[in-house]
């Protein structure tokens, strides 16, 4: 499966987990994320985060409801997005507990008791998470602060990837080398892909705002509110300040992605050198004349008379929910219009079924015409290709007992697991969820 990474490692001495994510994908996942974990929650002595995304963390908050008290570990920038990002959920989740007369996953009091047990650990920071479990974080490259986890125990050394990044990601630093691996888990959303539009993404989002404007639509833009939406107002501040697009008015319509647009200023030695050298010249990265936040509903609204061309940056980047489906309800019919996906679309999702070209969507129980254009930039995919993860597991062949591929579609992960079997002679299995295997 793609989203609900949760992994459990026992030494005989101490129980930890790597990552307690959320299944996402409508309210078909609802009922799987509702189900008991496949383990004693007041057992387990530590939980560690590769990085914030909903995926990863979500469900966090129901293990300490259920009994967990152990810590949580994660980089500052990890934990501190980790926090916004579950206060947002649990408001998005007790809206839908509501609507159905059901109790919501977990409370704001579960939020707060959960982010009680954060503890920031640094990049190559050797810690013990639990007895007998040694735990070193790498830099995955895929958001800021996000970690390849390297856990040592019982003489082996197990290694979770994460999410491992794309290349030549705006602002980051490159994923990092991980060497002398007993065993990995290895991610494979794009296991059967190569990204097509990395070198010229920025070349085609001049290209497509260019022809909205020309033809007086609106851009719309489903962005994740962490790390998609800050490369595109990197993209977008660099393609304004030399003239390649117009001056158009650009609105970030998404109260979290503002939260965690200001935690981004705050950890500059994250950055990659060409950032942190506009930073030094006293560029803002973030920010520019055109650009608009709107924070409140009345904000959000006032969107609407404006008149276009302009743009629109909303969230949820899937289109689960969020404010992205009033401007689509807006848009979607307008021929002049152009909706671009940047960014993964799971199975279920609307923007998955738009992506697949859909010509009619449910939004909100109405039935909306799709008359606007609908385009994806492949290159603006914060997930590492199958080229990128070949060349990531490569140096460790040699020394892998075993390879796990997980969080991909099962022919993404069955096709990544050939290649590793194919070309590395590594033993690579895609395992189901709540398997147990003995190291």
């Amino acid at each position: 499966m793609v989203t609900g990474a949760c992994y459990m490692l026992d030494n005989g001495r101490s129980k930890i987990l790597v990552d307690c994510g959320m299944q996402q994908g409508g309210r078909a996942t609802e009922e799987v994320n509702r189900a008991p974990f496949g383990f004693e929650p007041k057992e387990i002595s530590a939980l560690i985060f590769t990085h914030a995304h909903t995926d990863h963390v979500g469900r966090s908050p129901k293990l300490w409801k259920e009994g967990f008290r152990g810590k949580i570990f994660g980089t500052a920038p990890t934990l501190d997005f980790a926090k916004v990002i579950l206060e947002d959920n649990q408001g998005l989740l007790q809206n839908v507990a509501e609507k159905f007369k059901e109790e919501p996953l977990y409370t704001a009091k579960d939020v707060i008791e959960t982010s009680a047990l954060f503890e920031g650990k640094n990049y190559h920071e050797k810690f013990e998470a639990a007895p007998g479990f040694s735990v070193t974080l790498f830099d995955a490259g895929h958001i800021l602060g996000s970690s390849i986890v390297a856990v040592e125990t019982e003489g082996k050394k197990i290694v979770f990837s994460g999410d491992l990044g794309n290349v030549s990601m705006p602002f980051l630093k490159e994923t990092e080398e991980v060497k002398d691996v007993d065993y990995l888990l290895v991610e494979s959303a794009y296991g059967n892909r190569v990204h097509k539009d990395i070198a010229n993404r920025k070349d085609l989002l001049e290209d497509l705002t260019e022809d909205t404007v020309r033809r007086g639509g609106t851009l719309l833009i489903p962005a994740f509110a962490m790390e998609r939406t800050q490369d595109l107002l990197y993209e977008l501040n660099d393609l304004l300040k030399g003239g390649r697009i117009p001056n158009i008015p650009v609105f970030i319509d998404s109260p979290l992605a503002i939260k965690i647009t200001e935690i981004y200023s705050k950890y500059p030695e994250y950055y990659n050198k060409e950032a942190a050298y506009l930073l030094k010249r006293g560029e803002s990265i973030f920010d520019f004349k055109n650009f608009k936040y709107t924070s409140t509903t009345e904000e959000s609204k006032s969107i609407n008379a404006v008149t276009p061309p302009k743009i629109i940056i909303a969230g949820s980047g899937m289109m689960n929910g969020g404010r992205i489906l009033h401007h689509a309800q807006r848009y979607l019919p307008d021929p002049r219009s152009l909706l671009l996906i940047v960014g993964y679309q799971v199975r279920g999702s609307l923007g998955r079924e738009l992506l697949d070209g859909a010509n009619q969507v449910k939004i909100y129980d109405k039935t909306i015409e799709v008359n606007a254009r609908i385009r994806a930039i492949d290159g603006y995919s914060a997930h590492a290709d199958q080229t990128k993860l070949k060349e990531w597991v490569r140096p460790m062949r040699f020394s892998l007992h075993r390879a796990f591929v997980v969080q991909g579609e099962q022919e993404s992960s069955e096709e990544f697991a050939n290649i590793l079997r194919d070309e590395f002679a590594i033993d690579a299995v895609v395992p189901d969820a709540g398997i147990t295997y003995y190291l």
